[in-house]
């Protein structure tokens, strides 16, 4: 598909740039860390991923046409606070002065319309990190900034399931490194005690205990109302949104090796960028989500037990990159290793995307607060010609790299600090770089810039996943039979549940690819049809898959059944494939069960009895 495109989209103006969502399916990122977390590669992850991006490319592509864009900002006070401040505490006074949160409130929205002033789409740049649903979540979700494109998108596409309809509204990520949307605050779960300060732990359970949720009740509900306060918004700034973004469209793109970037600071110093490595911190996660072994955040020394088994294990990081990464203390030299394949990236994407006034830098990693202020004013103070532009980061764009810390916060040692993997001087590296381009481009040298050293392409990928085994079943039983029917009668009202245990399964979501798993449907009695009115991706369905014992799987769907519901007669259908063998041969076979009718009501009493 994307070969006929070829000779208008390429690396120098394409971004790729993820919501960063922490509940989503792993085994496409080809390191070797990455990997040892996500069980190696997998196919049937990284398939429906990437043909969805190709194909997203494609239908924009062949749907272009003349329209205008308009810009507008704002700021949300509510839906995000610094999980770090102690680390964002050890910037100067003077630069913090600058600025009235210790994390950005700004909201930048682009208004797409075509000449006609008919909207097209939006995208949307806020700097919170989308882990509204915490850590004990098993379900795919994009969080609460899907939540908030869910919301506009159902606005501007009425009668549409989610992801159809003309209208596309993006939530994109920026500087959210040390931002997190769960605003109550840091404290010990299970004596309601203040966190210690520094390192996020508490004296009963270590940093596990130490976590942060809310506003909601459960997660179901922080991500609904971080979500649509990001939402709310977007969609004022977007029917707001006069002031036209005119000019030249211009981009400028390069390969960087980010072990070996060495940048002149004055006549007498230049510094350096390191092999990547992990800090002590690293493993004590956030208040968002803690590490289940003793680490502590604000670890500036190694400890001997730990060090001990790193170095019989892997290895001990060498002298240099120790020296490197000063004063981090460091628990897995990534970049000292390469089998079976390289731990971390070293080759990097530095990327600039000038829209008439908008600047999109396109920033492979997670930038703190005062790393992306930094960055943003180096750009817009690299000329003139910046002077009026909106200057906005678009964070975990083209590859992962974990974070980027300023000097002042890396010394702290937090999780940030510890997860900048290039060493103390990474943001100083990007600063750098990021100006190159934006004069680059203001001087019309682009074609002069090297494209830089490609990175690797692998082949030689690894699966820690054993074959799927034939799916089994109870004696006389079919797959996708249900095993607990609904009740005949709910209540059109939010958080009750219609419940459809089923049978079967074995996932193969490659078959699945434009289709659902779930489908929830109302009888329409002019055309004596069912019509599917939600589906799997729609935020009032759940979908549970648990793996049982003789190869047999349950799974249940939830349709937490809205006040909005039309009343009338209902039912829930579910599809999926299971695997046989026929001899030594898999067969893939499809399969769907529905549930019985069941009525949907405005008010109603009604009896177990």
């Amino acid at each position: 598909i994307l070969k006929k495109h070829l000779s208008e989209w390429e690396h120098d103006n394409v971004v790729l740039s993820g919501t960063h969502t922490h509940c989503g399916p792993a085994g496409y990122f080809q390191y070797t860390l990455f990997m040892l977390a996500g069980n190696g590669y997998i196919k049937a992850s990284i398939e429906p991923l990437v043909s969805g991006i190709v194909k997203s490319i494609d239908i924009a592509h062949s749907k272009m046409k003349p329209g205008r864009i308009y810009r507008n900002k704002g700021e949300i006070y509510d839906s995000s606070l610094n999980r770090s401040p102690h680390s964002y505490l050890n910037n100067p006074e003077k630069e913090r002065s600058r600025y009235k949160a210790n994390t950005d409130k700004q909201v930048l929205v682009l208004k797409f319309t075509d000449l006609d002033g008919d909207g097209i789409g939006m995208i949307s740049w806020f700097a919170v990190h989308a882990v509204s649903m915490n850590y004990t979540n098993r379900m795919v979700s994009s969080d609460n900034m899907g939540y908030a494109s869910y919301l506009l998108e159902s606005d501007k596409n009425p009668g549409e399931l989610p992801g159809q309809g003309g209208f596309v509204a993006g939530f994109s990520s920026s500087n959210l490194g040390d931002v997190s949307p769960n605003t109550r605050g840091p404290y010990c779960v299970n004596t309601g005690l203040p966190c210690d300060y520094l390192n996020s732990s508490c004296p009963i359970g270590g940093t596990k205990m130490c976590q942060s949720f809310g506003p909601g009740a459960d997660m179901f509900d922080s991500t609904q109302i971080i979500g649509h306060n990001i939402y709310m918004k977007a969609k004022e700034l977007y029917a707001n949104a006069v002031d036209e973004v005119t000019g030249p469209v211009r981009f400028a793109h390069q390969w960087v090796n980010m072990t070996d970037v060495t940048v002149k600071i004055n006549d007498t110093h230049t510094v350096s960028t390191c092999k990547p490595a992990m800090g002590h911190s690293f493993a004590a996660g956030t208040i968002d989500g803690g590490g289940d072994l003793n680490f502590t955040q604000g670890a500036v020394e190694g400890d001997p037990f730990w060090d001990g088994i790193r170095d019989a294990l892997l290895g001990p990081p060498s002298n240099e990159t120790q020296k490197c990464h000063h004063p981090k203390p460091i628990l897995i030299s990534t970049g000292e290793m390469n089998w079976p394949l390289p731990w971390h990236p070293q080759i990097v994407d530095v990327q600039i995307i000038v829209i008439g006034s908008v600047a999109v830098l396109a920033v492979p990693g997670e930038m703190t607060t005062m790393s992306g202020r930094r960055l943003r004013e180096a750009v817009k103070e690299s000329s003139s010609t910046f002077k009026n532009t909106e200057v906005v980061i678009a964070g975990l764009s083209n590859i992962y790299t974990h974070y980027i810390t300023t000097y002042e916060e890396y010394q702290v040692q937090r999780y940030e600090g510890a997860s900048t993997i290039y060493g103390p001087h990474t943001l100083t590296a990007y600063l750098h770089k990021f100006r190159e381009l934006a004069k680059a481009i203001v001087q019309d040298r682009v074609s002069e810039l090297p494209v830089g050293p490609e990175p690797p392409f692998f082949t030689n990928v690894f699966s820690l996943m054993g074959t799927a085994a034939a799916d089994g079943k109870p004696e006389n039983t079919s797959f996708g039979e249900v095993l607990e029917q609904v009740l005949p009668l709910y209540r059109q009202v939010g958080h009750l549940n219609a419940f459809l245990p089923l049978l079967p399964l074995c996932f193969f979501v490659p078959l699945q690819r434009d289709k659902t798993f779930v489908t929830v449907e109302i009888y329409d009695n002019r055309t004596e049809t069912w019509e599917v009115v939600y589906n799997d991706a729609s935020w009032e369905t759940r979908f549970h898959w648990l793996k049982g014992s003789n190869r047999e799987s349950n799974a249940t769907v939830e349709w937490h059944i809205p006040q909005s519901a039309p009343t009338g007669f209902y039912r829930i259908r579910h599809f999926g494939h299971y695997k046989e063998l026929q001899g030594l041969k898999p067969i893939i076979t499809p399969y769907e069960g529905s549930s019985d009718v069941f009525t949907v009501t405005s008010n109603y009493y009604y009896s177990d009895n």
